[in-house]
C-alpha cells in the first residue's frame, strides 16, 4: 500500500494523506533516500519560508534548511507520532534552529554596517517546545566536512536540493542529466553522509 501511495501516478494519495509522511519517516529511518527526497520536495518550501521569515537572510535560512533535513535524515528514528505531524516536527526544528542562529548572530561582533538586526522577527509560540535533539556546532562542522568530502557530482546535486530548494526534476534539468542519475547521486551521497554522521 505504501509503495502504491508513493508511486508518482498516485499523487492524490501523496498529497491528501499526512499518514504517508509518518510512514515515510519510518522508511527514512531504514535508509530509504528516495522517500527522503519525496519528503524533502513536499516540505522544502514551508521549511525555507519559515526560516526566511525568522532570519530575513537567505544564506542563514539555507543553512538552517540544510540542518533541518540533515537532522531528519540522521534522527528519523526519533520521530514520535504522538508529538504531532511530520510537518509540525520539521517546523519545530526549523524554528528552534532559526532562533539559535539569531542568537549566535547577535553574540558575534557586528560586521554589517546596515544594521541587519532591524529586520529580525521572532515568533514566540509557547505551545511549541524546543527540539531537544538539535545538532551541536561540532555536528554541523562534521556535516560540512562530510559534505565537502563527497564526490563533486554527488555534492552538487545535494547542495542544489538543500541550498537552492530545487526538486530532483529541476536538478536534472539544471545539470542536464537523467532524473534517475540525479536520484542515484543524491541517494548515494545521503547514504555516505548518514554513515559519517552516525559513526
Amino acid at each position: 500500500m505504501l509503495l502504491r501511495a508513493l508511486d508518482p501516478s498516485t499523487t492524490r494519495a501523496w498529497n491528501d494523506e499526512p499518514v504517508i509522511d509518518r510512514q515515510s519517516v519510518q522508511r527514512i529511518a531504514d535508509g530509504d533516500a528516495e522517500v527522503f527526497a519525496k519528503i524533502y520536495d513536499r516540505h522544502i518550501r514551508t521549511v525555507f519560508g519559515l526560516a526566511m521569515r525568522i532570519l530575513q537572510n537567505q544564506r542563514d535560512a539555507a543553512d538552517v534548511v540544510q540542518g533541518v533535513f540533515a537532522q531528519l535524515w540522521a534522527q528519523a528514528k526519533r520521530y514520535d507520532v504522538t508529538r504531532g505531524s511530520v510537518a509540525s516536527w520539521l517546523l519545530t526544528i526549523t524554528r528552534s534552529r532559526a532562533i539559535d542562529r539569531l542568537r549566535s548572530r547577535r553574540t558575534k561582533p557586528k560586521s554589517d554596517p546596515t544594521g541587519g538586526d532591524n529586520a529580525v522577527v521572532e515568533f514566540p509560540d509557547p505551545t511549541v517546545e524546543a527540539e531537544p535533539h538539535l545538532l551541536t556546532a561540532e555536528s554541523v562542522s562534521k556535516l560540512r566536512t562530510a559534505l565537502s568530502a563527497l564526490p563533486l557530482l554527488q555534492r552538487v546535486a545535494i547542495e542544489l536540493a538543500c541550498f537552492e530548494g530545487l526538486t530532483q526534476t529541476q536538478i536534472a534539468e539544471r545539470l542536464e542529466e537523467q532524473i534517475g542519475t540525479v536520484k542515484t547521486r543524491i541517494r548515494t551521497g545521503l547514504l555516505k553522509l548518514r554513515a559519517t554522521l552516525t559513526v
